[in-house]
């Protein structure tokens, strides 16, 4: 009987999830609201002789002030470059430290965890050299680069101390599925007790990354074991589409933003699905501080994915605790019409375009790293 009822509740459950997330699927769009914050462009400052290049990786250093960004090396890829992609700039946008180069051929994720160790994300889904195209676009999302000559490299995470000393790689170089882990991963978080979680599947072609899509999220002791798996490619309520980025809140949910199916998905750090929330629109990048401040960045609706046609990209601001959207920082560019160009006289958006990845620091300035149009902005309340 015991065993009768809880089968009863956990179906009861799942059925309340499905039909809450096929109605919040259909909810109006949130494009207004107050934007309280001030845009400030170049205050990062790269060496003499070097250029931004895209980058969706940004990241604060445990002293709550400085940035760490994983920067495509004034392209959209490192595959060819002798740069270093991975930069700390301090509080006054000064570049203090690099390292990385060689060994990082597409960044883009990055986390600090408690000790200050620095984690990288090769995704390995970035074309060779980047075209600016309209405003810098990335290359068609998912599409796989051709491969320099020598060994396999990327599909990996990397963990580096504060002065760039490799302490630890997950994943098979040139990557793998399953077991032989990993297949395009976009983000990794570490959570207070060292657990490790790594979201993979950029693409959803299968042509990108093998039939059918990968799409799930890995867990691992903070020595790097694998613990266990959850998610696959799809449409439904437990599937994946695009697992783009991590979050974790006080409470200590995972936030995963399930970037092609339009949502957040809420779990406990068992996998077990306790929200899903379609509030915050196209999720690119996902950041929660300390007060449970969720900040959550859309750099593909309408441009991107031209069937997304109601919702504005941009960044919406919200609690994490009862995901309630109160500001909304709104993408200065307009999406280009179907088939016409950007132009430096009618700069539009044909691409990515606003923040991909998105931080905050300790006194409240936000961060996002841009892939299309290639920068590092803050945002500040004057």
């Amino acid at each position: 009987m015991q065993r009768s009822l809880t089968m009863i509740r956990a179906t009861l459950v799942s059925s309340l999830l499905a039909s809450g997330a096929a109605a919040q699927a259909n909810m109006a769009p949130i494009n207004s609201g107050p934007n309280p914050y001030k845009t400030i462009e170049g205050w990062a400052k790269m060496p003499e002789g070097r250029v931004w290049g895209s980058t969706s990786a940004v990241a604060i250093d445990r002293d709550g002030q400085s940035i760490w960004v994983a920067e495509r090396c004034g392209a959209n890829s490192c595959a060819t470059s002798t740069l270093d992609p991975i930069l700390k700039f301090d509080p006054t946008g000064k570049l203090v430290k690099s390292f990385g180069a060689g060994l990082i051929g597409a960044p883009h994720g990055i986390f600090v965890d408690r000790d200050n160790n620095v984690w990288a994300v090769d995704c390995a889904c970035l074309g060779g050299g980047g075209g600016r195209g309209g405003r810098g676009a990335a290359p068609a999302a998912g599409a796989a680069p051709a491969q320099p000559e020598g060994p396999p490299k990327g599909h990996q995470i990397y963990k580096f101390s504060p002065d760039g000393k490799l302490l630890m790689t997950l994943g098979k170089a040139g990557g793998g599925r399953d077991a032989e882990y990993f297949t395009q991963p976009n983000a990794v978080f570490v959570a207070p007790n060292g657990d490790i979680f790594v979201a993979e599947g950029h693409s959803s072609r299968p042509d990108a990354n093998g039939v059918p899509p990968t799409a799930r999220v890995y867990k691992f002791s903070k020595d790097g074991k694998l613990i266990k798996t959850w998610g696959q490619w799809g449409k439904g309520p437990d599937d994946f589409d695009q697992p783009h980025a991590l979050a974790m809140d006080s409470r200590g949910r995972l936030f995963v933003g399930d970037r092609g199916n339009n949502r957040i998905k809420i779990f406990d750090q068992d996998g077990k699905l306790l929200d899903t929330w379609y509030q915050f629109s196209r999720p690119s990048g996902i950041y929660i501080d300390a007060k449970d401040d969720i900040y959550v960045a859309d750099s593909e609706s309408q441009s991107v994915d031209r069937t997304r046609t109601d919702w504005l990209r941009g960044m919406r601001i919200g609690s994490a605790k009862d995901g309630k959207v109160q500001y909304f920082i709104p993408d200065p560019l307009k999406t280009c019409p179907q088939g016409t160009p950007s132009t430096a006289e009618a700069p539009c958006a044909t691409s990515t375009s606003a923040a991909e990845g998105v931080a905050v620091d300790s006194k409240g300035v936000i961060y996002g790293a841009e892939v299309g149009p290639r920068a590092l902005k803050r945002y500040v309340k004057p």
